[in-house]
């Protein structure tokens, strides 16, 4: 393979690849989990969290491929395998378990903000420590789409009733499932 002259050494281009690869297999995870609630949700908020889901899905799909193909512009091999996922992720399966709407959805936001939580780490390491502004700035696009992804979960299961003058009403309130 030709040696990669990018101002980046070998070194910094290792560190920064695991990176990404750690982020690729949470995105897959979460990619999966997506899907997996898209099929078994239930009940009176089916359509809306089936069509949002799949909004989700489609996006995250584009966010795994995107990875793998910064990795490979790094002179890297990204993590492709079902086992290496597991491996390198942080976000865990909840095999053999349905749960309920509300509670799928409260997982979900929990894995996006693991996510948002990791690639502000792997920012800072990218720019502080590997020097790959190019990353850093990459990694950055990745962590505002997970950010509007856990909104619009969040938004699902938190609030409160308003009365019809746009006042919060005391009496419902809506619990927040967490």
């Amino acid at each position: 393979m030709r040696k990669l002259n990018i101002g980046l050494s070998e070194e910094q281009r290792t560190g920064v690849i695991e990176l990404l690869n750690k982020d690729l297999a949470n995105s897959y995870l979460l990619l999966i989990k997506t899907k997996k609630f898209h099929w078994d949700v239930v009940g009176p908020q089916f359509r809306s969290l089936h069509e949002l889901w799949e909004e989700q899905y489609q996006t995250l799909t584009e966010t795994i491929d995107s990875v793998a193909e910064r990795v490979r512009a790094l002179g890297g091999f990204p993590v492709g395998t079902a086992k290496g996922f597991v491996e390198y992720a942080s976000i865990q399966e909840q095999a053999d378990n349905v749960p309920l709407a509300t509670e799928m959805v409260a997982q979900l936001v929990d894995d996006h903000e693991l996510i948002i939580r990791n690639l502000r780490e792997h920012i800072d390491k990218c720019s502080e420590e590997f020097h790959d502004e190019g990353t850093a700035d990459f990694l950055t696009g990745l962590m505002e789409g997970h950010e509007e992804m856990a909104w619009m979960l969040r938004s699902f299961i938190e609030g409160e009733a308003l009365q019809a003058d746009g006042k919060k009403s005391e009496l419902d309130k809506v619990p927040a499932m967490r």
